[in-house]
């Protein structure tokens, strides 16, 4: 996927103007480099974002440089109310040299075990961290629970295998995500015979009365 970028001048509060004019404030930086100030069309870096994801790698050109720039997406900053993309920071990787990545989980297959109405799904984890060479980077880890058939069984890390050169960081023995029981309230006895009673002593007190 590539990317165009041009230098920013505009910093500070300033930057509002240029998100006026449908432009996003990025700041690119990364090991051994100078960081830089940039900007880039705001529809352009959300196509990016959805094509590739926060792991993919992009290709960006600088002011039409011919020698692109291999980065990531590092830091994604949104407006709470509206979502509306503020700014950006692109990490700019050595091809050659590993990094630690954050990459989302998602779950796919059906459980046999949720066929049991007391049976639900529970998700552990949500991503997770991993170690290799930029051009491993998946954008996701899809994770199958089709073999999940009773309440309490479950996947964890050390079930996942994410190929060659790929290193998981997180513990082996941490829950991705297991079958797990809804908890039902029963109705307390002792509430249920006072119910019974009530009536009873009513009509006691309305035979005294008489």
């Amino acid at each position: 996927m590539e990317l165009e970028a041009k230098t920013r001048e505009i910093t500070g509060k300033k930057v509002k103007i240029l998100r006026r004019q449908g432009i996003t404030p990025i700041n690119l930086f990364g090991h051994k480099i100078e960081p830089m100030t940039l900007q880039c069309d705001t529809l352009k870096l959300k196509n990016a974002m959805a094509r590739t994801g926060t792991t993919g790698l992009l290709s960006l050109k600088i002011d039409n440089s011919k020698k692109p720039r291999s980065v990531m997406f590092r830091e994604v900053q949104t407006a709470p109310v509206t979502g509306e993309l503020l700014h950006i920071d692109l990490y700019q990787v050595n091809m050659d040299e590993k990094i630690k990545v954050e990459v989302p989980i998602v779950i796919i297959g059906e459980a046999p075990a949720l066929k049991m109405k007391e049976n639900f799904l529970a998700h552990e984890l949500t991503s997770l961290f991993i170690e290799c060479l930029p051009g491993l980077i998946p954008n996701r880890v899809e994770v199958n629970v089709g073999s999940l058939m009773t309440a309490g069984q479950g996947i964890h890390v050390k079930d996942l295998n994410l190929g060659e050169g790929i290193i998981i960081v997180n513990s082996p023995e941490q829950a991705v995500a297991k079958i797990s029981i809804r908890f039902v309230e029963k109705e307390a006895p002792v509430a249920a015979a006072e119910a019974e009673a009530a009536p009873a002593e009513g009509e006691a007190k309305a035979e005294g009365a008489a």
